[in-house]
């Protein structure tokens, strides 16, 4: 039986390095801005690894918009109208001012109306789709992804996931995707592994990926808190990491502000008072309901998360953190980082001892 490692499981070991100034590191994803490479026609340059989870919570205009100043990127949601997904997406791209391929994509469905949805959007502008379903390796994705080939061809980048095994990222590079999701039941809001059985650490999938000898990107989604974690990532080989929790409860994060019970939040109120946003996984009852009108294979939880202000201060945070990380493995540059990290595993004593424990 095969041992499987998360993130906890392990550390990189610290190394000499030259670095003098973390400010000096390049986070920027390798290849992903050249024009003759997988992207083709739509290439766009990214400064940060950091991508926008298409949760209903996470990513709207507002926060697509912000991610994409940034250097990163996010996926808008597709729960709701082929006409209210263009409207996100011309939002988002009115907000950013830029005419050809910006840094946006939305999901799509692997069935029903997607393509009716890709065929609006890309009228629209958009050239870059993530076909966004929680089992990636299987026959609706691969129909899918057959059809999108065959009417747009390489004019278009197209995501797909999510997937944890080897054998599902080389089917799905081999069906014609640029970028693969891997992993399966780790985000905080998933219970895929408790009502399915199913699954694989995100760090064990990503490690097993990289294994593959197809030339597509892999973005690590599902399970990553932290900075550390992110770190841990891109030096297990992924090439971008997808974040959901981490960028929720923001002021550009969908929904409304609202207090402890879920009303809505009044600036006119007293000061002081603890404040929420919502935050819900897309297979949550919640979501389902609101989405399609009943609930099915419920395989996600719903809850509230303290706001937290501007998502600017945590994405600078975030790459403040991996900056250092990178710095610590006396790495300049992600590529370089890949080469230089070395991973160890930790104990259940090593774990508890990673945290602060001086109270």
């Amino acid at each position: 039986m095969q041992r499987s490692l998360c993130f906890d499981d392990v550390l990189l070991s610290p190394q000499f390095s030259d670095v003098s100034s973390r400010s000096t590191i390049d986070l920027s994803v390798p290849g992903f801005d050249d024009p003759v490479a997988k992207l083709t026609n739509s290439h766009f340059p990214l400064s940060c690894p950091i991508v926008g989870s298409p949760m209903d919570t996470v990513m709207g205009p507002h926060s697509a918009a912000l991610l994409a100043r940034l250097g990163g990127f996010g996926v808008l949601h597709r729960y709701c109208t082929v006409e209210e997904s263009v409207t996100m997406f011309l939002d988002t791209v009115q907000m950013l001012d830029e005419k050809e391929n910006p840094n946006v994509m939305v999901a799509v469905g692997a069935t029903g109306d997607y393509v009716e949805r890709v065929a609006a959007l890309y009228e629209s502008g958009c050239r870059a789709f993530c076909v966004d379903v929680a089992h990636g390796h299987h026959e609706h994705v691969k129909k899918a992804l057959g059809n999108l080939r065959g009417k747009y061809g390489r004019s278009i980048h197209v995501m797909a996931g999510n997937v944890a095994t080897l054998e599902a990222f080389n089917d799905l590079a081999d069906w014609g995707v640029d970028s693969i999701r891997v992993g399966v039941g780790g985000g905080s809001m998933c219970t895929t592994r408790i009502q399915t059985g199913h699954g694989v650490p995100t760090l064990q999938s990503v490690m097993d990926c990289t294994k593959s000898d197809r030339d597509v990107y892999i973005i690590a989604d599902g399970g990553i808190r932290n900075s550390g974690d992110a770190v841990k990532a891109i030096a297990a080989g992924a090439d971008m990491v997808m974040l959901g929790s981490l960028l929720a409860g923001h002021d550009e994060s969908p929904g409304e502000i609202v207090d402890k019970r879920g009303v809505r939040h009044n600036p006119n109120w007293k000061s002081g008072i603890p404040l929420f946003k919502k935050f819900r996984g897309m297979a949550s009852r919640s979501a389902q309901v609101d989405w399609r009108g009943k609930a099915s294979s419920v395989e996600g939880e719903s809850t509230l998360v303290p706001y937290k202000g501007s998502m600017i201060d945590t994405v600078n945070e975030l790459l403040d953190g991996m900056k250092s990380g990178l710095s610590y493995s006396g790495s300049k540059n992600i590529r370089e980082f890949r080469v230089k990290a070395k991973f160890i595993t930790v104990t259940s004593n090593g774990v508890r001892e990673n945290g602060p424990h001086g109270k």
